[in-house]
């Protein structure tokens, strides 16, 4: 397997979506000739042409629209917000179309729309480039939110996703886009949606955690195991709906939770598995469940963000107070 950096494995899997599937568009704003703002559609443009990789206008809810109305000619497009703090602009377009036509159609009609989007911290962006928004998708029946935290899975999901027929918000870490590489199988290949992955296994301590947390995650349980403590990292990569039953089989081995997410602790998607642990496996519990998060203010201007966000030692210290509680 080569190893590709987390943005060339998304360039890579939707160059094969384009090639295997005449319908698949991808539109946004700079995603054309200029390949993005981050180089994820580049060289897309020239391989396919105009009418398959093209720039929108600087319009999220022009965007959306067209995104609606291509599906309804049976097109799978592909639509990018240029960060995710600019969901807002396309939120009619998104929660209160996309997410209920399957409703509205009685399932007639399919609505295939994968809107893909950097988010989260670390990287010094300006003012609401960074903000950790998936909370209000998780929040919204009727969309999948997938938050992939490797190349492979990056790849795999976001073929997934592209296949789905219906609408996936497929959000990818800005500071993982070129800050860490992996192993990617070659050609085309799905992972599957909906299911959590062990990252690390362990007896002692589940850690939930998803997104650009997971690398933060796996380092903090590294660490925790050169004191003895062996951590089960679970990476949720679909957010919603979450894979409880992932989650239920490791908290009833180890006992014991911390939940982690970059979000704000008001935000995010921490409380709601927070909730489901509690009413689903609260016999299983030997400990309060245990968080991490950022905290609840807006997200700071880029000197102050390492201060703002969760780093490994935040999670070392939440996992040994869940551990040594009596």
């Amino acid at each position: 397997m080569a190893v590709k950096t987390y943005i060339a494995a998304i360039t890579e899997a939707m160059d094969l979506a384009l090639e295997k599937d005449d319908n698949v568009l991808i539109f946004g704003e700079d995603v054309g000739k200029n390949g993005g703002v981050f180089r994820a559609t580049d060289g897309l443009n020239q391989k396919y042409g105009d009418e398959r990789v093209f720039d929108a206008p600087l319009a999220e809810s022009a965007i959306g629209g067209a995104a609606i109305g291509l599906t309804t000619q049976g097109y799978r497009p592909i639509m990018e917000i240029q960060f995710f703090g600019f969901v807002f602009e396309v939120m009619d377009s998104i929660v209160a179309q996309m997410a209920r036509n399957r409703f509205r159609f009685h399932g007639t009609r399919e609505f295939p729309i994968v809107v893909r989007a950097p988010y989260g911290g670390g990287t010094h962006t300006p003012e609401m480039h960074a903000d950790n928004l998936e909370g209000l998708m998780a929040q919204t029946p009727g969309l999948r939110v997938v938050m992939p935290s490797n190349p492979a899975d990056a790849k795999g999901l976001l073929l997934s996703a592209i296949e789905s027929n219906d609408p996936v918000v497929f959000l990818e870490n800005l500071k993982l886009y070129r800050s860490i590489k992996g192993e990617v199988p070659e050609g085309y290949y799905t992972t599957p949606l909906d299911k959590a992955a062990v990252a690390k296994a362990g007896d002692d301590v589940t850690i939930v955690t998803y997104g650009g947390l997971v690398p933060v995650c796996l380092k903090a349980a590294d660490a925790l195991e050169k004191e003895g403590i062996h951590a089960e990292v679970i990476d949720l990569r679909t957010v919603s709906p979450i894979d409880i039953e992932t989650i239920g089989q490791s908290v009833e081995k180890t006992g014991r939770v911390v939940v982690a997410q970059e979000a704000q602790r008001q935000a995010g998607i921490a409380s709601a598995i927070m909730a489901e642990i509690s009413e689903r496996f609260i016999l299983s519990l030997k400990a309060p469940i245990g968080r991490v998060s950022a905290p609840d203010s807006i997200f700071p201007f880029g000197a102050a963000e390492n201060d703002w966000l969760p780093q490994v030692d935040d999670v070392v210290t939440a996992v040994k107070n869940v551990v040594e509680f009596e």
